[in-house]
């Protein structure tokens, strides 16, 4: 059976990160796979947790498996977004075999990464429980996997940010240091036509800038736990807030708890280590 893929992922965006990992690793074909097992000998394996993780990207290992050949029989035991156990069994695969080990690098890398990222994100949601803050990623993908780890970090319990530029506006400290100061900055946005505008903040006094210039939502970058809370009284509900910088999982409950309504981790994305997935040789039933 073909896998599908959920359909806020993407299809045409994955089969173009499929195609470019096949063609990475498969080169002018396999050589040892085609030296040493003869043609019409079939695989059947089981890909398994080694560790305890939150399952993310199944349906695209199955898809690499399926490119390599139609004949693929893919069973899920497993799907995105669940938390298992080291020695899970996550799907079961078979075909020709030197098809499916042809296939099997491409489909543990993405597998194996899409988990990590959603792993170490439930990891950053577990932390915050109960604050009534929400995990929110950032644009620190690896480029060509923006929408894959977005998807991920969705499956560990987070919320995305904007996925490119033009998927939402952020004025940043070089936008204000450019237009010459917070409110100047804000309203050449607003001259443009933007909405739902969100500034970032680096000091206190910029917050009350922001506020009183009518922004929508207010990126307080590195600050103190302390500082946070000043920033959200002073803010008093007329605006969104947002914590970001410099965030971990030792910092983020204090972060949260002082009453800012996101917390942004690039850290989810970009350095999320891959989990311990397997792939054994399984005899058929």
């Amino acid at each position: 059976m073909r896998p599908d893929l959920p359909s806020d992922l993407g299809t045409d965006d994955i089969n173009r990160v499929i195609d470019t990992a096949l063609a990475e690793d498969a080169g002018r074909g396999d050589l040892t796979s085609a030296a040493v097992i003869p043609q019409g000998v079939t695989f059947s394996g089981v890909l398994s947790s080694r560790q305890d993780m939150v399952v993310a990207g199944l349906p695209i290992a199955g898809l690499v498996f399926h490119r390599f050949s139609e004949k693929t029989v893919w069973q899920p035991r497993a799907a995105d977004g669940d938390r298992v156990s080291a020695g899970t069994e996550l799907a079961l695969v078979s075909g020709p075999a030197q098809d499916m080990l042809g296939a099997e690098r491409t489909a543990l890398n993405l597998l194996q990464h899409l988990s990590g990222i959603a792993t170490l994100t439930r990891r950053y949601v577990d932390a915050i429980e109960g604050t009534g803050a929400t995990l929110l990623d950032t644009r620190k993908t690896i480029p060509g996997l923006r929408r894959a780890a977005k998807y991920a970090t969705r499956m560990g319990g987070a919320e995305n940010h904007r996925m490119a530029l033009d998927d939402g506006v952020l004025i940043k400290d070089n936008h204000i240091a450019l237009a010459g100061s917070v409110s100047e900055a804000l309203g050449r946005a607003r001259q443009a036509g933007l909405t739902d505008i969100e500034v970032e903040c680096d000091t206190l006094d910029q917050v009350r800038e922001a506020v009183e210039a009518g922004a929508d939502k207010l990126l307080l970058d590195n600050m103190t736990s302390d500082a946070l809370a000043e920033a959200v009284a002073l803010v008093a509900g007329r605006a969104k807030t947002e914590a970001s910088g410099g965030v971990t999982l030792e910092t983020i409950a204090a972060i949260a708890a002082s009453g800012v309504d996101y917390v942004s981790v690039g850290r989810i994305t970009q350095s999320a280590p891959a989990v311990d997935i397997g792939l054994d040789w399984h005899p058929a039933s």
